[in-house]
């Protein structure tokens, strides 16, 4: 079983560490704040009061062990970017940051962390993209100029299979996997047709995933 760290616990903390705990993930969230850890006891396997930049706390917890970190801090970005950089010296295989703008990100990438994300950014993407279009359902940034989004499938290509619709040379964009009820293909094959109820995960650049409405 992966384990999980995460280390500050708001709003976004806590929901990512009961989100891996309800998935069924051995979790531990540790916080300063005594109030905060009484209330997540129950929502992960271990929660603990501890001063999360202190190298000591760190390995008396036994950091190393863990599968993937997750620096939740708020709006310390001092202490987000020691904490990301006393997990990689003290050897955590995974680190993933939360950042608070691009200058943030660049030095928490330098100090160690393998993932950085900005989750009021990648949210308030995620709300205008299903605002304005009829297909996205969720999205994915892969970089600032790529994206994999999930998708509904337009009326157009229903009945169709993947060699008639032809995607990648008529809208710029490849098919990954599709979705059917519960189960997921995720090689699909030139002649899999697409079904109305089908949910398809789309890779392109977000200039062509954009144009798919307009098609």
């Amino acid at each position: 079983m992966r384990s999980f760290v995460v280390l500050g616990i708001g709003r976004f903390g806590e929901s990512v560490a009961k989100t891996l705990y309800e998935s069924g993930y051995e979790v531990l969230a540790i916080d300063h704040n005594e109030e905060i850890i009484q209330n997540m006891s129950e929502w992960v396997t271990h929660a603990v009061v501890g001063d999360v930049t202190d190298e000591h706390v760190l390995k008396s917890l036994g950091i190393r062990n863990f599968d993937v970190a997750i620096v939740a801090i708020g709006g310390n970005m001092e202490s987000s970017i020691l904490v990301t950089l006393l997990l990689k010296e003290l050897g955590v295989k995974y680190i993933l940051a939360k950042s608070q703008n691009e200058l943030h990100a660049k030095v928490l990438s330098r100090v160690g962390a393998d993932r950085v994300i900005f989750p009021e950014r990648d949210m308030g993407i995620r709300v205008a993209y299903n605002l304005v279009s009829t297909n996205i359902l969720d999205y994915i940034e892969l970089s600032p100029d790529y994206s994999i989004v999930e998708i509904t499938v337009p009326e157009k290509w229903e009945g169709k299979t993947l060699k008639e619709l032809d995607v990648r040379a008529k809208y710029g964009i490849n098919i990954m996997a599709i979705k059917k009820d519960s189960e997921i293909n995720i090689a699909p094959r030139a002649e899999d047709a697409i079904r109305k109820d089908d949910i398809l995960v789309v890779i392109g650049s977000n200039e062509d995933l954009n144009n798919l409405d307009k098609k």
